[in-house]
């Protein structure tokens, strides 16, 4: 995020991110805030891909899964260790690298519809499997497993949450930064004149796969541990279309929209459920987040981080020159 006003408001958002805890005791808002933090980093990886690449996926979720079936799956069976953690982090990882670099190879030479069909069938493909295989993952009814006494602590967890979202959100940006960043971003523009001035597309492309199935990886881990069970619900299409909204209303190719939309979406939807349970006049209240959704879309259909920036642009505010600073 380039400009003052931006660092501002970054330094502001992570001194109230870190003191949070100090100004509640309540489990429910640190739980709250905490799978904020980790479904900004699952929403950071899809933004490479669709922000920045200009690839769009149906079957992310697969990644974000499978990362929290290994977790609780190795706890489970082997024991609530911090190695076993730390394990379970490592193969959870390398099996995204695998999976995307096998998905990459197998569908990214054909076009973009196509290949969103061919991941929408991979992510199928593994909710099935979890589905069926009941005597590993418990199918629909999934199953629970302990974590180490060391990350029972929900303030503790909340600010490991928080730290993986800062390490990865700086390693996300330094590499888009990167001339590598630089050509995903040209592909995303006009992929055919990327081609002709000599850079290898499908390579570009698999590589920044890997990178979004490694990262999406990480925030499943990161999921399972914080929730303590694990159901087939982690591999739904609907766990994509998640990323999916995140990234369009916090605004794709920003990076840090992605944060915004996960803020936005999770609060918004932890509101609506609120008011579902007091009142059965809020009981259809995903009618009301969709009304919510396409208002976002029609007035700001860059995203809320693009329209802020065009704002303070249009005010003389000191932020970034440029729209997609962020």
């Amino acid at each position: 995020m380039r400009g003052r006003l931006g660092y501002v408001l970054l330094g502001i958002i992570l001194i109230l991110a870190v003191v949070l805890p100090f100004l509640t005791d309540s489990r429910a808002t640190l739980n709250l805030f905490t799978r904020i933090f980790i479904l900004a980093i699952f929403a950071m990886s899809y933004d490479i891909l669709l922000g920045y690449t200009g690839i769009v996926s149906f079957g992310h979720a697969l990644f974000f899964g499978s990362g929290a079936y290994i977790i609780g799956l190795l706890l489970k069976n082997a024991g609530p260790g911090l190695v076993n953690v730390l394990a379970g982090l490592v193969v959870a990882m390398v099996f995204g690298l695998v999976v995307a670099l096998l998905i990459g190879v197998l569908s990214l030479r054909v076009r973009d519809t196509y290949f969103a069909m061919i991941t929408l069938a991979f992510g199928e493909l593994f909710f099935i499997a979890a589905l069926k295989l009941r005597a590993f993952t418990g199918g629909e009814d999934g199953f629970s497993f302990r974590i180490p006494e060391l990350l029972r602590d929900r303030v503790g967890f909340y600010y490991l949450a928080l730290l993986a979202l800062i390490v990865v959100g700086g390693m996300l940006r330094t590499f888009l930064s990167s001339p590598t960043g630089k050509v995903l971003q040209a592909i995303r523009e006009n992929e055919r004149r990327a081609q002709a001035v000599g850079y290898d597309v499908f390579r570009y492309k698999l590589f920044s796969t890997a990178v979004a199935g490694v990262t999406a990886s990480l925030a499943g881990v990161l999921y399972g541990l914080q929730e303590r069970f694990v159901s087939t619900s982690v591999l739904s299409v609907e766990k994509t279309f998640d990323a999916l909204i995140m990234t369009i209303i916090g605004g794709s190719g920003t990076l840090y929209g992605a944060i915004v939309g996960s803020a936005l979406v999770t609060l918004v939807h932890e509101w609506f459920s609120g008011l579902a349970r007091l009142s059965p006049i809020f009981e259809r209240w995903l009618i009301l987040f969709g009304i919510v959704y396409i208002l976002i879309v029609l007035f700001f259909p860059g995203g809320l981080v693009r329209a802020f920036t065009y704002l303070t642009q249009r005010k003389g505010l000191p932020s970034a020159r440029r729209t997609d600073a962020l």
